[in-house]
């Protein structure tokens, strides 16, 4: 039999319906450098808004590229999925404006909106959801897909009803389908997803002026509430100078990650720009290949942990901006505890479990991706690990396309670093032996699958043991969790301090 969830849903579905309470939770939690004006003017909606950013897309396919860039501009602005998650990370009505779970955990019936359409005109249905859901487990190729393995099947039951049944208990899958496996598509527009959008979401992709930016326009026939900006433009900056360059000359708006902390003093105490800081889930991780010599030993591996002081790193690289963490589990996850004790700074320690395992000086290459954080810290890792007896080469590989052909897939390494930002991303990163970690654990498996079938106080009792594991184990090093540091014009609100989801969604953003 089934029962209703619990009324976050419903009330969600309530909050939506009243504009002025979503614009007062979106700018909560923001901090301006200055006064934005007169309290409660408002500025008519439309115009254009720019927002810088670092990593450009490699394609606009998701279902079979991986990497962050691709949803970070399109999920929830272009694409939307049944449900998505809100800035503390509960989930919230999307494409479905409520769901029933039955008593056994195994069947979710979604009640969809019956006005949402794609924008080659199709009418969006339980068909699509259907079409969408089982998609992922035939034609994605991307890491994330595994997630939907547990759907038995997806049915229509009405144009505006699904079901979906799954093969065992799942406290994960319904959280999965707010992240990029969720995205609802249209059967019929699907052949060119590389480069054309076909979406149900407040903006449709106008422009991709490759090098450069991704322009997005509003779309004028979306079901909901229509977005503030007529036009976004997204603009990709390489260099982290020439990023704040560009706000402070006014050639955008909003500078979406601060790629520099030590620059951030030039915006403070200014009255022309608004300052949010916050958090992320993006785990800077020390990755370690573990099918590869030498971190095919855990001693190398433990070594490699003993020898970076994390706290002077991130002094040092990233202006001391940032939490360290001990594993893979960030605060805002409800399993986090604090595991940097597990494996403190020891250089001597380092240097005798190298002894241990017979390679006193091995020899490593740190394959780093192009980008501000890994060129920073790079040189301090590589510093740190020589102290220990590693002897290192830095390689830097362009990114995403040679950073994801050679690391990420070609598995082409010893050590990398790359910033992890997929939301809940354990099981994703150390549970699947096929990852470009290489990490297998039988433990872990069964701890991973404990917390998914089990109850709530299970599910966290078990992450909590899976996040212990990998780390006591050195299934990789967690450098630190990166901040959430945002700047803009101060007349611009609805930033998130805390980014903790896989899209940056435009849709909370307005001018006053």
């Amino acid at each position: 039999m089934a029962h209703r969830r619990p009324n976050r849903a419903t009330l969600a579905c309530a909050a939506l319906a009243t504009a002025s309470l979503v614009l007062a939770a979106c700018s909560a939690g923001e901090t301006s450098s200055g006064q934005p004006g007169t309290p409660g003017a408002t500025a008519a909606s439309g115009g254009t808004l720019t927002v810088g950013l670092v990593a450009e897309p490699a394609s606009l396919d998701f279902t079979t590229s991986d990497g962050a860039a691709i949803p970070q501009a399109l999920l929830t602005n272009v694409y939307e999925g049944l449900v998505k998650q809100d800035e503390e990370g509960q989930i919230v009505p999307g494409l479905a404006r409520s769901w029933t779970v039955s008593d056994d955990r195994l069947t979710y019936t979604f009640e969809l909106v019956p006005d949402a359409t794609f924008t080659n005109g199709d009418t969006f249905d339980a068909s699509d959801a259907v079409f969408s859901i089982n998609r992922v487990k035939s034609d994605w190729t991307t890491s994330l897909a595994k997630a939907m393995d547990v759907v038995a099947e997806a049915k229509a039951l009405s144009p505006t009803q699904l079901q979906v049944t799954l093969s065992h208990p799942s406290n994960d899958w319904l959280f999965r389908m707010t992240t990029r496996i969720g995205a609802m598509f249209s059967e019929s527009g699907v052949d060119q997803l590389a480069t054309t959008t076909v979406g149900t979401g407040p903006y449709t992709l106008e422009a991709w002026n490759r090098g450069d930016s991704l322009t997005l326009k509003r779309n004028p026939n979306y079901w909901g509430q229509a977005p503030f900006f007529d036009q976004v433009r997204l603009a990709y900056f390489r260099d982290p100078t020439a990023l704040n360059n560009a706000l402070l000359t006014g050639t955008i708006n909003v500078v979406s990650t601060v790629q520099a902390p030590e620059t951030l003093a030039q915006f403070e105490n200014n009255p022309k720009y608004r300052i949010v800081e916050g958090t992320t889930n993006g785990e800077v991780v020390l990755s370690m290949n573990n099918a590869r010599a030498p971190f095919d030993k855990v001693q190398v591996r433990q070594a490699a942990r003993a020898a970076i002081d994390h706290q002077a790193l991130l002094d040092t690289c990233w202006a001391g901006r940032g939490t360290l963490i001990g594993s893979m589990v960030p605060p805002t996850d409800p399993w986090y505890e604090d595991l940097t004790g597990v494996a403190p700074h020891d250089l001597d320690k380092a240097k005798s479990m190298l002894a241990e395992a017979g390679t006193p000086n091995p020899a490593v290459r740190l394959r780093l991706p192009s980008l501000p954080y890994a060129t920073a810290c790079g040189q301090v890792v590589k510093s740190q690990l020589e102290q220990a007896g590693f002897r290192v080469t830095i390689d830097s590989l362009e990114f995403p396309a040679a950073w994801l052909t050679n690391v990420f897939q070609g598995g082409d390494y010893e050590m990398s670093m790359v910033a992890h930002v997929e939301p809940r991303d354990l099981p994703a990163v150390f549970g699947n032996p096929d990852y470009y970690i290489h990490y297998e654990n039988p433990e872990l498996a069964t701890l991973l699958k404990a917390a998914d079938e089990g109850d709530e106080a299970a599910q966290i009792e078990n992450m909590k043991k899976a996040a212990r594991l990998i780390s006591e184990d050195a299934a990789s090093d967690w450098l630190f969790l990166m901040p959430n540091l945002m700047v803009s014009d101060v007349d611009i609100s609805g930033l998130p301090k805390n980014a903790i989801t896989e899209s940056f969604d435009l849709t909370t953003l307005r001018r006053s």
